[in-house]
């Protein structure tokens, strides 16, 4: 269910992801808010400029709020992240203990949060966050497009 500050976290990664854009890089953008809402970190897709296949925005995002936070477990933290988590990212989400996903674009060639799978709310893990999907999916999915010049993600919601 959306909550009045998640169309404000989107806006926040999108702005995030646009610095990606600028790169080269998908432009993906991902940001970890704290249960008061402080915003922990904030990371967009680095594949690209690092040459690290792992680089995503959600993985960096959680590296650096995990830092911030002292310690690797990201309980009551918000992920929102600008398209639906891969496979990847979503085992990293789960183990980092992350209480909500929000994300803008779904992604049904990758999506890992219920379009390809639902990898975060698999009934068989110990740790299952809330999972909103398609909060400001037309503005994601629209970076991607001009991104990739055709349309990788869909805005459904």
């Amino acid at each position: 269910m959306f909550r009045p500050a998640d169309r404000l976290a989107l806006g926040r990664a999108l702005d995030v992801a646009r610095d990606a854009a600028a790169t080269g890089d998908l432009p993906i953008g991902a940001v970890v808010f704290a249960a008061d809402g402080t915003e922990l970190a904030a990371a967009c897709n680095a594949r690209e400029a690092t040459g690290d296949p792992t680089a995503h925005a959600e993985v960096l995002a959680l590296r650096a709020a995990a830092a911030v936070v002292g310690e690797w477990r990201l309980t009551g933290t918000t992920l929102a992240v600008t398209v639906e988590p891969c496979t990847m990212c979503a085992g990293a989400i789960g183990l980092a203990r992350v209480e909500r996903v929000v994300f803008g674009a779904w992604e049904p060639k990758t999506g890992a949060a219920g379009s390809l799978w639902d990898v975060l709310r698999d009934r068989r893990l110990a740790h299952r966050p809330e999972v909103v999907g398609g909060v400001r999916a037309g503005e994601a999915a629209a970076l991607m497009r001009e991104f990739f010049g055709r349309t990788p993600c869909t805005d459904r919601d």
